[in-house]
């Protein structure tokens, strides 16, 4: 039986805008496949299938991206349209400061803001007509949108280390775990996340071929929920790119942080077929990657963002991990 993960407090606030605008509710959950049944019993759940299929349901309906819950719609195709124009940008900061800047060009209801304090950055975001939007619906879809659409540019689950929100705690918040990694806070000043200062400077890896395919499967993709990973090298992983590539820590460290022994450590990664060592290795090779795709970069920059002190060493790790030295690897991925 296929697992139904969505709570059925999202069916009515998915549509609750389109309704407000005359659709009717047996339309919309004909077209998305959701029996009228789920819709009446509030112990009913459904699939993310389903509810992605409501979304653009609504979507179609209302001629409406923003589903009837701002004081005015916004053209379907907007959001395609500012994903374009951020796939250009270099860097992951850059795309939310460019995505912030489109939004505050094209929607009056809309505003989305990048600033930094000390070692971390705040993406926020306010509605300035919330009263439409009195399930939190909207504003948890457009949280979960540049969260998802984030960690997609950059091909990399990036550590977001709070989700904030302008509202009390709501009575369905046991769905939030699964959507937003991190602490939760609620009864914010304002919406928006919290990541280390350090992934703006993360690369956008994408093309605009594979743009269009996620642009295909959304809003499917942005709806899934994490994935409960437990497994000892996921955590290990997590801790390793949350401290940076540049001072990664040691295993022994890294064990008391997963409150075990460093032994205990070493054995249950051996367990999963994986050493601390090869974790360490991967996270710089990747980072140096995405580095190398950035034109404004040296080697001997790269060398030392990933925590060489020599250039020479770095370029031996390199060529060990690819086979081609730096330079060449360059050269090769830029023609």
């Amino acid at each position: 039986m296929k697992k139904k993960p969505v709570s059925n407090h999202y069916i009515e606030a998915a549509i609750r805008g389109a309704v407000a605008q005359g659709v009717s509710v047996e339309q919309l959950l004909a077209q998305a496949e959701i029996p009228l049944q789920a819709y009446r019993q509030a112990q009913e759940r459904i699939c993310e299938e389903q509810l992605a299929g409501l979304i653009k349901a609504v979507w179609r309906e209302t001629g409406d991206e923003f589903m009837g819950l701002t004081a005015s719609p916004c053209k379907n195709g907007v959001f395609a349209l500012m994903a374009e124009s951020v796939l250009h940008t270099r860097t992951l900061g850059g795309m939310l400061q460019q995505s912030a800047r489109f939004y505050s060009c094209v929607h009056s209801d809309l505003d989305l803001a990048l600033t930094q304090r000390d070692d971390l950055a705040d993406f926020k975001l306010t509605l300035k007509t919330k009263d439409l939007d009195t399930d939190h619906f909207f504003q948890e879809f457009l949280l979960l949108m540049w969260q998802r659409f984030s960690c997609w540019l950059v091909n990399e689950q990036l550590a977001f280390q709070s989700t904030y929100f302008n509202y009390p705690q709501p009575s369905h918040v046991a769905e939030y775990p699964p959507m937003f990694p991190g602490a939760l806070v609620f009864n914010s000043t304002a919406s928006g996340f919290t990541l280390p200062a350090r992934l703006l400077a993360a690369p956008i890896v994408r093309k605009p071929h594979e743009l269009a395919g996620f642009l295909r499967s959304s809003p499917l993709e942005v709806l899934r929920r994490v994935g409960q990973d437990t497994s000892i090298a996921t955590r290990v992983k997590r801790h390793l790119v949350q401290c940076g590539v540049a001072q990664l820590p040691t295993l022994e460290s890294v064990a008391q942080s997963l409150n075990m022994t460093s032994r205990t450590l070493r054995r249950k990664l051996k367990e999963e077929d994986v050493s601390f060592q090869r974790l360490k290795d991967q996270l710089r090779q990747d980072t140096a990657i995405r580095l190398l795709l950035d034109e404004s970069l040296s080697i001997a920059d790269i060398s030392l963002l990933t925590g060489f002190t020599e250039q020479a060493a770095f370029c031996r790790a390199f060529k060990s991990w690819t086979g081609v030295p730096p330079s060449s690897y360059h050269t090769a991925q830029t023609r």
